[in-house]
């Protein structure tokens, strides 16, 4: 439990899993009072040798508990030190239980679920054997020790409910990330692919009227498939990130090998610089969809302070939305954004808009 008081995110030990050992030192020193108690007795000297002696052992265990001491054996740290506290009931009496805070503490914090849920109530409930037959025995003692032994556990509650949080922050963290990496990759091989189907599909009609284009279109489609292999291995390490200035150069040549012609209206320049990374994945899988649905002539891009737009005059829009565009939603969405695939006549368009 010390370590997951204070551990990093990383699981470096923190401030607490370091020092630790010097607050339990320096709530030692209320062993003083029975220490003190000790040497006012009217016991025989061997037994009030015996008595330091048990509480020095006490208050090594509780230090080395708090420190060296693996956590799988709180619970015998614990015992051990329940012992001790006995050993010294003989000389001490009903004081001995003014050892019981430094029970109830050392369980809270220290012994490993779901063992402390039962020992640290046992240890808050020590105290009241001091009623038996004992009038004297002062009241401050119960104000004293049921306070830090329930301040402990709502420490212990609130640490565990913490790193809860943690696991269920770090389970949603990889689900998303496993997300991102799926719409990347679809958005690359998505993109990559499609080009990569019209330039052979152009190269097959070409090698007999023009060789030497179909020769050109060939050595292009080599050099998209290296490209498209690098973007998957750099989408896949999380390096990639959406160029809105190469997928704008891009488009018409992808656009061009599908028989489409392309009109842009702005530039780079024109949009936020905050959204470019974004705006060049929506480009990228809009114009996939122009060649693969489409069945367009003309595509019409318009970037904006607030956006682009991607307007064709195919088909229009038809069916489920598919994963592409699904992806795209969720990015544009994902930064307070809104993405609009409209019908006009004729064609599609698809409109995002940012904050």
């Amino acid at each position: 439990m010390t370590q997951q008081l204070a551990g990093g995110a990383d699981g470096a030990p923190g401030p607490w899993a370091r020092w630790g050992w010097a607050m339990a030192v320096v709530w030692l020193g209320f062993l003083f009072f029975p220490l003190v108690g000790v040497w006012e007795s009217d016991a025989p000297a061997a037994a009030r040798a015996a008595t330091i002696a048990a509480i020095v052992v006490f208050a090594v265990l509780y230090v080395l508990g708090f420190s060296v001491v693996p956590e799988r054996l709180a619970l015998g740290v614990l015992a051990a030190m329940a012992l001790c506290m006995v050993a010294t009931v003989p000389v001490l009496g009903v004081d001995s239980l003014g050892m019981t805070p430094y029970l109830g503490a050392f369980s809270a914090l220290q012994v490993p679920a779901p063992a402390w849920k039962w020992t640290t109530p046992v240890t808050a409930v020590i105290p009241v054997l001091s009623l038996l037959g004992n009038d004297d025995f002062p009241a401050f003692f119960f104000i004293l020790v049921w306070p830090i032994i329930g301040g402990c556990t709502i420490v212990r509650v609130l640490t565990e409910a913490e790193m809860r949080a943690g696991a269920t922050r770090s389970s949603l963290a990889l689900v998303a990330e496993r997300e991102r990496v799926a719409r990347d990759v679809h958005d690359v091989l998505g993109h990559s692919l499609t080009a990569l189907s019209v330039k052979a599909e152009l190269a097959a009609r070409l090698i007999d009227v023009d060789p030497d284009k179909a020769r050109a279109e060939l050595e292009s489609i080599q050099a998209t498939a290296r490209q498209a292999l690098a973007e998957v291995r750099a989408t896949v390490g999380g390096l990639r990130a959406g160029n809105l200035e190469a997928e704008l150069a891009a488009a018409p040549r992808v656009l061009a090998d599908a028989g489409v012609e392309t009109t842009t209206v702005g530039d780079v320049a024109d949009t936020d610089p905050r959204h470019r990374a974004l705006l060049a994945w929506v480009l990228r899988e809009s114009v996939t969809n122009v060649v693969r649905h489409a069945r367009a002539r003309s595509v019409v891009i318009e970037l904006g302070p607030r956006g682009l737009s991607v307007t064709d005059d195919g088909a229009g829009p038809s069916g489920a939305e598919g994963n592409g565009l699904r992806g795209m939603r969720e990015r544009v969405t994902g930064v307070g954004g809104t993405l609009d695939v409209s019908a006009v006549s004729p064609g599609t368009r698809v409109e995002v808009v940012l904050p």
